[in-house]
């Protein structure tokens, strides 16, 4: 949301991912009463009437960004390096703060490399921030989209789990699930310190050094579409005893789930506060309509035993031991 307070008619701009939503919130907000005053809405108008087309132009992520830090910062900062086309701080709809990165977009590959390698690790505001390419990201399918039934807001996810619950369940990825596609997928949002993927059964788990970050990766990616499937994410469970190999599981306990939660499933499509990550952490639709991630190096081993806990109102999955391979010493895993 773009402000203007500097006029005697102070006004404001409120871009929507879904021009749909858009239509709606005109319907009715155009004449309401805020604060005392009767509010106008009406679409509005750009010099020309189509976005600048930066898809072909060459992306910058820019993560661990200071709270303070603004759209206008980076792209004072990374100007020495090259023509920019666009540049952006995402910020949460809801609150208005940053999420802690943003994107840069150069005309020139050239000056695009030399940011990443020269930016990197320096200082900006308070903190060292990260910079990498940003990699495209297909948009939803529209049906998709259509579906979308429920809104996940941040403050509820980051309620849901424990403050120490860093871990995050991201599964529906029938094909095509690696390691280096959830490191893509999830990196924009913080440190990841472990990844495990179970390619056969469609889901993963991604550990983040702090609960806020898997909080923000649950209300981003959950219902977005990752290699052409609509994915389900929500918090992990932490197994409470690390030491075990495997954990015995009465699976009678959970009735009928454990029969159907490894078949294929439909999600709803979830877009998060207007941004596609799809939402938080990619270079967002509503500038040019495509969506980007980011790249990232090799994780460290694995070594925490992790569990789907599943959003509240629906039964958890069962716990699956992984395979009794000799001379494997990982902790247990609650999986479907």
């Amino acid at each position: 949301m773009i402000t203007e307070h500097t006029s005697n008619d102070p006004y404001c701009f409120v871009e929507f991912y879904e021009h749909r939503d858009a239509a709606a919130a005109l319907a009715a907000m155009n004449g309401r009463k805020i604060l005392g005053k009767e509010v106008k809405v009406n679409w509005a108008t750009t010099p020309s009437s189509q976005k600048k087309d930066t898809s072909n132009h060459f992306h910058v992520f820019v993560g661990d960004l200071s709270p303070e830090i603004t759209t206008e910062d980076i792209k004072s900062a990374f100007a020495p390096f090259g023509k920019i086309s666009d540049a952006r701080v995402v910020k949460d709809m809801a609150t208005g703060k940053s999420k802690g990165y943003g994107f840069v977009s150069f005309y020139n590959k050239l000056d695009a490399e030399n940011a990443i390698v020269h930016m990197g690790g320096q200082w900006l505001g308070g903190r060292q921030i990260r910079t990498n390419w940003a990699t495209r990201k297909p948009p939803a399918p529209k049906s998709t989209q259509e579906n979308n039934t429920k809104q996940l807001r941040f403050e509820d996810v980051v309620n849901q789990s424990s403050p120490k619950n860093c871990t995050v369940y991201c599964g529906g990825i029938a094909s095509g699930l690696t390691d280096q596609l959830m490191r893509q997928t999830f990196s924009p949002f913080g440190q990841i310190m472990e990844i495990r993927v179970f390619p056969e059964k469609g889901y993963s788990f991604v550990r983040f050094s702090t609960h806020e970050s898997a909080a923000h990766a649950i209300v981003s990616v959950n219902g977005t579409t990752i290699e052409g499937h609509v994915v389900k994410c929500y918090w992990g469970k932490e197994s409470p005893d690390m030491t075990k190999n495997f954990q015995q599981v009465d699976y009678s306990q959970w009735g009928q789930w454990s029969q159907v939660y490894g078949n294929p499933q439909q999600y709803g499509q979830y877009m998060a506060n207007g941004w596609q990550v799809p939402p938080y952490g990619v270079y967002g639709q509503p500038w040019n309509q495509q969506g980007f991630g980011v790249d990232q190096s090799p994780s460290a081993a694995w070594m925490g035993g992790f569990g789907a806990q599943p959003p509240q109102g629906q039964a958890p999955p069962p716990v699956i031991p992984p395979p009794n391979q000799a001379g494997y010493g990982m902790a247990s895993y609650q999986t479907q």
